[in-house]
């Protein structure tokens, strides 16, 4: 996958273009879109690829509110993380808009040119490495199943496996996951006893958890809901459809 990132300013200055030229140095595509003239369309147009987006704002600039929202949708739906280059008073702005999760680092201007070109080869490091992408822990007892989901996922998201509840509730104890997908019929320890110990520890109650059920007549369908699970996938279900329910389920919990 081509790495790339977004530079977006009110015009591309001298530095810009430096900034742009040492970022291609380092194998990242860089390119520059200015939120004066067709910012929107040009984002679009440029988006394809597009991890890191750097904010930088001259002397009495400021972001237009319906780039920056689009950019907090389409990055909170598809991943990435922004910088932002400002002096004090924009930054502390533009922080306090900007989601967490979503805002990797700030630079106050005069701008450190080094130490950003340093932080860019960081954090492209880092989601080579995937440390961004939400983890999801698959549990089932069938191995052939657990290897199919994984292959599915294992390009959108961090894919871990568990082979049995008790496996699941270890790895939990070391590791975090932002969604559980657990099989409803396992043997010895099953969906929901397991989903059961999983709300009565304070360190998982919160994760989210999408049972996995063979069996789609209403009297099965009613006893999954019934243990308000954050919803149920049958294993019928291709992988097309598992991926836009996946995106469409974090989407929602943004």
């Amino acid at each position: 996958m081509t790495q790339k990132m977004m530079v977006i300013a009110g015009r591309e200055t001298f530095l810009i273009r430096s900034l742009l030229k040492k970022t291609e140095d380092l194998g990242i595509k860089a390119v520059f879109v200015s939120w004066e003239e067709n910012a929107l369309n040009n984002i679009h147009a440029n988006w394809e690829d597009t991890s890191l987006v750097t904010f930088y704002l001259d002397t009495d600039e400021r972001v237009p509110s319906e780039v920056l929202f689009f950019l907090i949708d389409k990055m909170t739906d598809e991943g990435g993380q922004m910088i932002v280059v400002a002096d004090d008073a924009d930054a502390k702005v533009l922080s306090g808009r900007i989601p967490k999760e979503l805002l990797y680092k700030t630079f106050r201007r005069p701008l450190d040119n080094e130490a950003y070109i340093k932080t860019v080869r960081e954090l492209f490091d880092k989601i080579g490495a995937g440390d961004f992408k939400k983890s999801i822990l698959i549990v089932d007892d069938d191995a052939t199943y657990l290897m199919l989901v994984r292959e599915w996922l294992k390009e959108d998201y961090k894919v871990a496996m568990a082979n049995s509840g008790l496996q699941a509730i270890k790895w939990l104890g070391k590791n975090k996951a932002d969604l559980i997908l657990l099989d409803y019929e396992m043997p010895i320890t099953n969906g929901p006893q397991v989903l059961e110990m999983l709300r009565a520890d304070e360190d998982t109650r919160s994760i989210p958890v999408i049972f996995l059920t063979g069996k789609g007549d209403k009297e099965s369908v009613m006893a999954v809901v019934s243990l308000k699970p954050e919803g149920y996938f049958l294993k019928t279900i291709e992988k097309p459809e598992l991926l836009e329910k996946l995106q469409t389920f974090f989407s929602l919990r943004k």
